[in-house]
């Protein structure tokens, strides 16, 4: 099971950022590729060049990294190709929505297409009702989070939670 880990720009740019992740690595024994760093698209773009180099150099661990709330910020495709993005993960905006607005069902499924076509992990964030989990589906969106699948926890919970095989997780493959 991977772990997802919000980054802002004030830690990502930290002098000592990568060497405290390769650390914590070590420390853990976690395997890098089971860590995902998730950035948003309006921090990415501040920046972009040192911000490349840093998301190359996390890469080159074998960290994942993931586009959170995709569409919410500049949305300029032309950072699918200088960074090196694992994950689109879209923003609750659309998925609250879309299936009551054609506007967000277009714009999920292009989305999903896109990162499917970009070899992408895509993840609808803020799943919440049983015809949102069957929208996704039907559109072969392969990963979702929200309330859906359960509600936030506290962290000395979640061991418990992720070690007993009938609990619903925080996010689930679809």
């Amino acid at each position: 099971m991977s772990v997802a880990i919000n980054v802002s720009a004030v830690e990502l740019r930290a002098k000592d950022f990568l060497d405290n992740v390769r650390q914590i690595l070590e420390q853990t024994r976690l395997d890098p590729a089971f860590l995902e760093l998730e950035l948003t698209e309006t921090f990415m773009m501040q920046d972009w060049k040192t911000t490349a180099e840093i998301l190359r150099a996390l890469k080159g661990l074998g960290v994942k990294i993931a586009l959170d709330d995709f569409g919410t910020g500049y949305s300029s495709l032309s950072y699918m190709k200088r960074f090196p993005i694992d994950a689109l993960k879209i923003d609750q905006s659309f998925i609250r929505d879309m299936t009551s607005d054609s506007d967000d069902a277009s714009i999920v499924s292009a989305v999903i297409n896109m990162g499917r076509s970009l070899n992408m992990r895509v993840i609808a964030e803020g799943v919440q009702t049983r015809d949102q989990l069957k929208f996704l589906r039907e559109r072969h969106c392969p990963e979702g989070q929200g309330y859906y699948f359960g509600p936030p926890v506290p962290a000395d919970e979640v061991t418990d939670l992720l070690s007993n095989p009938d609990q619903p997780h925080f996010a689930a493959a679809l």
